[in-house]
């Protein structure tokens, strides 16, 4: 439905390393060619090091592919191992059906199979990703295997790709000989804003998208930038998600608001133990700013699922033991209604605290209340957002809260308009619409 509605043939934001997507920067290009010169010159050894979520492994996907006429190609990804995993691993990898043996049994094998390929002139690559998770003692074994060679060439060419802290284990005293016999080292860094906005313009047009129209306005652009700090997969996060919420939204082409909204909703911030006894602290009198703002009315903190939870329960066995009075005690309807007709009732918040059924707070002088979930309509005042009346009535806004009102009202063709004085038909119950979540503003409009 979404790839419908951006008329997309596939998602262009996935999260896995699919070459066809490759975006070369400079570095990229300088990593790639790199690596390719070292394989083809025999130099035995190369290094591809870069921080996590700038596309190593995609590179080396994309490598290994301009490799497959002309060399034999293994690629390891589990580095979690002993020498004889590793071993067994890349001879499985060679076709090798019998991986049984001692140390040295399955490095004799290994080499019987390298001659075999050298005889065939193919190379044989080996690429290990994530070879910062390696022991000591597997990275003396690999380069043992560089020791595998002919009077004129390797037998073998060896690329260790991973972060970081790879580099510093090379550049450990334990580890000299291998350090010296890697002959080329590769890095990759984060994109700038122009190489951003280049990489999402690329993989929207691997997968499909006609550009008629921009899918995301300049502003929304230079904010991922901002927020990815030009690492690709958090450009992929951001887009996947924002690309689900205009949709919910429909909301195209995608702006500044929504990507901020994506922004606040991957704030883990504020799932800590900290942020939820400052967001009490803040309900109760004290000042708890919030970590970010993204709409005109700022959106305090939840106070708590125990809170929420303790009396949600109670309007529940309130409400259900005057269904069961009302159906056996005909004669005390009217006194048992008047008694919880202040439960029933969520009395208009200030500018400072959202709308929220627990623990409401006093209404302003001056504002009619809001209607409570309970009732089935709500007519909009001047300057109101549906967002807004999201949040007034049930406490936050969702997609599915969102779908459930365009089901409701049919006659809405566009939920970014909406009329002051206008009708419109809420949900009975929240319940059937996913666990609560307070979201930022989404900038659904009103027509003024």
């Amino acid at each position: 439905m979404v790839l419908d509605y951006f008329k997309l043939r596939e998602q262009p934001f996935g999260v896995t390393p699919d070459a066809r997507y490759l975006f070369l920067s400079s570095t990229h290009k300088e990593a790639l060619g790199s690596l390719l010169y070292g394989i083809d010159e025999g130099c035995g050894f190369l290094a591809l090091i870069a921080s996590p979520g700038l596309g190593k492994t995609t590179l080396l996907f994309h490598a290994l592919h301009q490799l497959r006429e002309k060399a034999l190609t293994v690629f390891l990804f589990q580095t979690v191992c002993t020498s004889i995993d590793l071993l067994r691993a890349l001879l499985a990898g060679l076709g090798v059906q019998e991986t049984q043996g001692s140390l040295m049994q399955l490095q004799s094998s290994l080499k019987e199979v390298l001659l075999a390929q050298a005889r065939l002139g193919k190379r044989v690559v080996m690429v290990i990703d994530e070879a910062q998770n390696l022991d000591d003692s597997v990275l003396e074994l690999i380069r043992m295997l560089s020791n595998f060679e002919t009077p004129r060439e390797k037998l073998i060419q060896i690329v260790l790709s991973g972060q970081l802290e790879l580099a510093e284990k090379i550049a450990s005293p334990d580890l000299e000989q291998l350090r010296q016999r890697v002959s080329i080292f590769s890095g990759l860094i984060p994109f700038s804003r122009e190489e951003t906005q280049l990489y999402i313009h690329h993989r929207l047009q691997i997968a499909g998208y006609a550009f008629a129209r921009p899918l995301f306005t300049r502003d929304a652009l230079a904010l991922i930038a901002e927020a990815s700090h030009g690492i690709p997969r958090n450009i992929n996060n951001l887009c996947f998600n924002a690309l689900s919420l205009g949709y919910a939204l429909q909301r195209k082409p995608i702006d500044s608001e929504i990507i901020r909204a994506v922004i606040a909703d991957r704030d883990l911030g504020r799932f800590s133990k900290r942020t939820s006894l400052a967001s009490q602290s803040g309900a109760s009198g004290g000042q708890a700013a919030p970590a970010f703002r993204p709409a005109k009315r700022a959106s305090s903190q939840s106070r708590g699922w125990t809170q929420k939870f303790a009396f949600a329960l109670a309007l529940t066995l309130a409400l259900f033991g005057i269904l069961v009075a009302g159906r056996w005690w005909p004669g005390n309807k009217a006194a048992i209604h008047a008694q919880s007709e202040p439960l029933l009732v969520a009395p208009t918040p200030s500018d400072s605290a959202p709308r929220s059924v627990s623990n409401p707070p006093s209404p302003i002088a001056g504002e009619s209340p809001r209607a409570a979930p309970h009732e089935s309509t709500v007519s909009v005042k001047p300057g109101e957002t549906l967002l807004e009346i999201c949040v007034a009535s049930f406490g936050r806004c969702s997609p599915e809260l969102l779908q459930e009102i365009r089901r409701l009202n049919p006659q809405m063709n566009n939920l970014d308009h909406i009329e002051p004085g206008q009708t419109i038909q809420l949900p009975l119950s929240v319940a059937i619409l996913g666990q609560p979540e307070e979201l930022p503003s989404r900038g659904v409009r009103s027509h003024e």
